[in-house]
C-alpha cells in the first residue's frame, strides 16, 4: 500500500479506534467483575478446590459453623490472607460458615480465656463444641470438623496381650497408619489387656479384636462374651489359622468359620501372584458398603458361615468373593486347585454385620421406660457387631490397596453409630507441588529476568535497523 497522506490518516484512525474499543472492552470487563463473581481452579490436582471428603463432610453438617481466627492485622497480613483463602473454600460450599478475625494485641483477655498459643490459631465452633486449629491446611481443618461432627467422644478399645495388631505400631502387620487416621477423625484409641484389667470399661464405644496369635484365657473369653451379652459393639478380625479359644464367642454370635484359606483366581488377572489374596468387587445395599465403588483386597482370609446368626441377630453378609473362589484346605504351596472332596466352593462370605436391639434398651422398652441418653449418644439403641475373616486388609502393608482404608473407616463409623459420617471419603486431594532445585530455580529466574527480555530487545533492535535501511 502506498504511504500517502490519506493512507496515513486512515491508519491513525484505525489505531485510535482500536485503542478506544480496547479500553472500552477492558472497562466493561472491569465493571462486570464488580457485579459478578466467577472462579476456576485450573491446577492439575485442584489445589485451590476442596477435596471430595471435605465437601461431603460439609454437606453432613447442618448447623452453622463459626470460626474465630486470632491473627495480627498490622504485622502478619499474610496470615490473615491465608486464613481467608482457606476458609473461603469452605464458605463456597457452606454459606453459613462465618469467619471473624481477632487481633491478639487488641484483645489479650480473650486470648487468655481461649488459650491461644500462637498467631494465626483458629477456634472452630459447631453445636456448642469448639476445637482449636493451629495448622492452616485443609486436612487440619477438615479433621477438626470431623471431630466436631461427632456428638460425643468415641472410645475404641483394641484388645492386646495375645499378639494382636497394634494400633500404634509401625510394623507391616500392625495398624499404625489406620490408627492415625482414626485419631485424626476424632476417635480416642486405647489398648486393653484383660489380664491386667479384668473388665471392659462401660464408656467404650467399640471393642476391637484384631487377629490374636495366641490363645485367650477362658476368663478373658467370658469377659468378652459378657460384654457382647450386655450390648457392647464389637469388631472381630479373625484369621484362617484358628480362633485361639474364641469359638464360644463365635457360637454366641451364631457364626462358624469354614476351614482353610480363601483362594481367589481373580487376583491373578490383576497381576497378584499369591493365590491367597481375595478381592471383593461388588457390594450389597448395606450401610457399611453402600456406594463403595472401588475393590477391596483381603490377604489370607477365612470364610464365614453365618447360617445360625439369623436366630438372634439381623445378620447381613456384606463382603463376598466371586463364585470361582474357594476355601483351600490343603497346603498353600505350588500349584493350587479346587478339590471337591475337601475344599469349600464359592462364593464365600468374608464379613458379616450383626445388629439387634441392645439388651438394655430392650429391657427399658419392656418396662415402658425411655432409653437412657447414653444408649443413643455413645452406644446407640442398636447393638452392632462385625466379624471379618481377615485382619490383614487394615495392616500397614495393605491399607493403601483399593478401598481398604475407606472400608475400615466405614466399619468404625458404623459400629460407633456415626451413620451420618459413613460415606465421606477418607482421603483428601493430593496436593501436587512443584519442587525445584536451586540450579533449576536459578535458570528459570535468569531466563525470565534477563534472557527473554534481552531477546525481545535484540529482536526489536534488529527489526528497527532493517526498517531503517529500506
Amino acid at each position: 500500500m502506498e504511504a500517502n497522506k490519506k493512507n496515513r490518516r486512515l491508519l491513525r484512525l484505525q489505531g485510535a479506534s482500536f485503542a478506544v474499543l480496547f479500553l472500552a472492552a477492558v472497562g466493561l470487563v472491569a465493571w462486570l467483575s464488580t457485579r459478578y463473581h466467577f472462579q476456576a481452579d485450573w491446577t492439575a490436582a485442584g489445589r485451590h478446590t476442596l477435596a471430595p471428603a471435605s465437601v461431603a463432610l460439609l454437606a453432613e453438617l447442618q448447623d452453622p459453623i463459626r470460626i474465630t481466627a486470632f491473627a495480627r492485622q498490622s504485622e502478619l497480613v499474610a496470615t490473615r490472607r491465608q486464613i481467608s483463602d482457606l476458609v473461603g473454600r469452605y464458605q463456597r460450599h457452606k454459606p453459613d460458615l462465618t469467619l471473624n478475625f481477632v487481633d491478639p494485641d487488641m484483645a489479650p483477655d480473650r486470648v487468655r480465656d481461649e488459650g491461644i498459643s500462637m498467631d494465626g490459631e483458629m477456634v472452630v465452633e459447631y453445636q456448642g463444641r469448639k476445637l482449636h486449629v493451629q495448622q492452616l491446611t485443609e486436612q487440619a481443618l477438615t479433621n477438626t470438623l470431623h471431630k466436631l461432627a461427632r456428638s460425643a467422644e468415641r472410645k475404641v478399645l483394641f484388645l492386646e496381650g495375645h499378639g494382636e495388631r497394634n494400633p500404634e505400631g509401625g510394623a507391616n502387620h500392625d495398624y499404625g497408619a489406620f490408627g492415625e487416621q482414626l485419631r485424626n477423625k476424632g476417635f480416642h484409641l486405647a489398648r486393653l489387656n484383660l489380664t491386667a484389667t479384668p473388665e471392659i470399661p462401660a464408656d467404650a464405644s467399640l471393642l476391637v479384636i484384631a487377629s490374636p496369635q495366641v490363645d485367650l484365657f477362658p476368663g478373658e473369653v467370658r469377659l468378652i462374651q459378657d460384654y457382647v451379652e450386655r450390648g457392647g459393639n464389637l469388631l472381630w478380625l479373625a484369621e484362617p489359622e484358628g480362633r485361639h479359644q474364641l469359638d464360644p464367642l463365635a457360637a454366641q454370635l451364631g457364626l462358624a468359620f469354614h476351614p482353610g484359606t480363601v483362594v481367589d483366581p481373580t487376583t491373578q488377572l490383576l497381576g497378584i501372584d499369591n493365590a491367597a489374596f481375595s478381592v471383593v468387587v461388588e457390594y450389597p445395599q448395606h450401610a457399611i458398603v453402600r456406594d463403595l465403588a472401588s475393590v477391596t483386597l483381603f490377604p489370607f482370609a477365612a470364610a464365614i458361615d453365618a447360617g445360625k446368626a439369623g436366630e438372634t441377630w439381623q445378620a447381613t453378609p456384606f463382603l463376598r468373593t466371586v463364585p470361582r473362589a474357594w476355601a483351600e484346605t490343603g497346603v498353600m504351596q505350588g500349584a493350587i486347585s479346587y478339590d471337591a472332596g475337601s475344599d469349600v466352593a464359592g462364593p464365600l462370605t468374608l464379613a458379616v454385620a450383626l445388629e439387634r436391639t441392645r439388651p438394655a434398651a430392650e429391657m427399658d422398652t419392656q418396662d415402658n421406660k425411655e432409653p437412657a441418653a447414653d444408649d443413643h449418644d455413645a452406644a446407640g439403641p442398636q447393638q452392632r457387631v462385625v466379624v471379618i475373616g481377615d485382619g490383614d486388609f487394615l495392616a500397614n502393608a495393605y491399607l493403601g490397596n483399593g478401598a481398604n482404608l475407606e472400608l475400615g473407616e466405614r466399619l468404625i463409623n458404623w459400629l460407633s453409630h456415626d451413620d451420618a459420617l459413613m460415606h465421606i471419603p477418607p482421603k483428601a486431594a493430593v496436593d501436587t507441588r512443584l519442587e525445584l532445585s536451586p540450579l533449576l530455580s536459578g535458570i528459570i529466574g535468569v531466563s525470565f529476568l534477563f534472557l527473554i527480555p534481552g531477546g525481545l530487545v535484540i529482536a526489536g533492535v534488529v527489526i528497527w535497523l532493517k526498517r531503517r535501511k529500506r
